[in-house]
């Protein structure tokens, strides 16, 4: 049996965002689309109405959120299996006990809160650092996340932190079809003496060679496995956060590793993955790695 994509929704404009990407996400795959709903959500992300029934107003908006944002799917979709749930947690708990048994969880940029300042709701960024499956936060300009240039970005970096992004990358541009950027990034130290512009010329080449090869290596089996996979590997010089900003503006994905140290409970993102949640003008896939 396959396993479903989780979707976590909570009425805002990002989940909605979130939804419909899952949405597209359960077809390319053929996948089942799982939405959940946490209805102690508002204790993180703002409060919620009441209604001035005998119910609770949380009941009544928790399952007026499900019905709708599974609506939502089948008028997009109708081919899309889409069952909703609300469970009696609050969200980053619902979905991190959700991830062992999901194909990927995916979540919206911002919950419902009322701090606008917030680049990244507390939700997503606690989901994206804890998961033990892939996470994606659906974020960015409307071209970007509605798939449409055609080119997924895959940050590659040491082989034992980065084999499930590779892996999880390729397999996302064979389902739609399109083409696979791989991108790691080098720089010199700023240790090394280079007082001659040959030796730094010299020194650049060989950093960027080093780049090239670890592309390879990083990518041989994934390519292997998917022949079909158009990939362009591309060596480029300067802080990987801010390369993979930049490869993020004509991207629909950009997907990144996450070292997952066993028994370490708490936020487990590295400097790329942070930056990329709060930046990235693209959804942003989140691939944990046990370490």
């Amino acid at each position: 049996m396959e396993l479903p994509l989780v979707v976590g929704v909570d009425g805002s404009d990002s989940s909605l965002r979130a939804v419909d990407w899952a949405a597209d996400e359960a077809a390319r795959h053929g996948l089942p689309l799982r939405l959940v709903h946490a209805s102690l959500w508002e204790r993180y992300e703002g409060a919620l109405p009441s209604f001035g029934t005998d119910r609770p107003a949380e009941e009544v908006m928790a399952e007026h959120i499900v019905a709708s944002c599974t609506e939502r799917v089948g008028l997009r979709d109708p081919e899309v299996k889409a069952s909703g749930e609300v469970l009696p947690e609050d969200a980053v708990t619902a979905l991190l006990r959700a991830a062992p048994e999901s194909f990927a969880l995916v979540t919206g940029s911002r919950g419902r809160g009322r701090i606008a300042g917030l680049l990244l709701g507390s939700v997503s960024l606690a989901v994206a650092a804890r998961a033990v499956c892939p996470v994606v936060v659906v974020r960015g300009a409307e071209p970007n996340v509605r798939g449409t240039l055609g080119r997924i970005v895959v940050g590659v970096g040491e082989p034992a932190g980065g084999a499930g992004a590779v892996r999880f990358a390729v397999r996302e541009a064979e389902a739609r079809g399109c083409a696979l950027a791989a991108v790691r990034a080098w720089r010199i130290p700023a240790q090394e003496p280079l007082n001659h512009m040959l030796i730094a010329d010299a020194a650049a080449r060989s950093r960027e060679e080093q780049a090239s090869a670890g592309l390879d290596d990083a990518l041989r089996e994934a390519v292997t496995e998917h022949p079909g996979v158009v990939v362009h590997r591309h060596p480029a010089e300067g802080p990987a956060h801010r390369v993979l900003l930049e490869a993020s503006a004509d991207a629909d994905l950009v997907v990144v590793g996450a070292r997952r140290r066993q028994g370490d409970f708490g936020l487990q993102l590295g400097r790329v993955a942070h930056t990329l949640l709060h930046h990235a003008q693209c959804p942003v896939a989140v691939v944990p790695q046990q370490v």
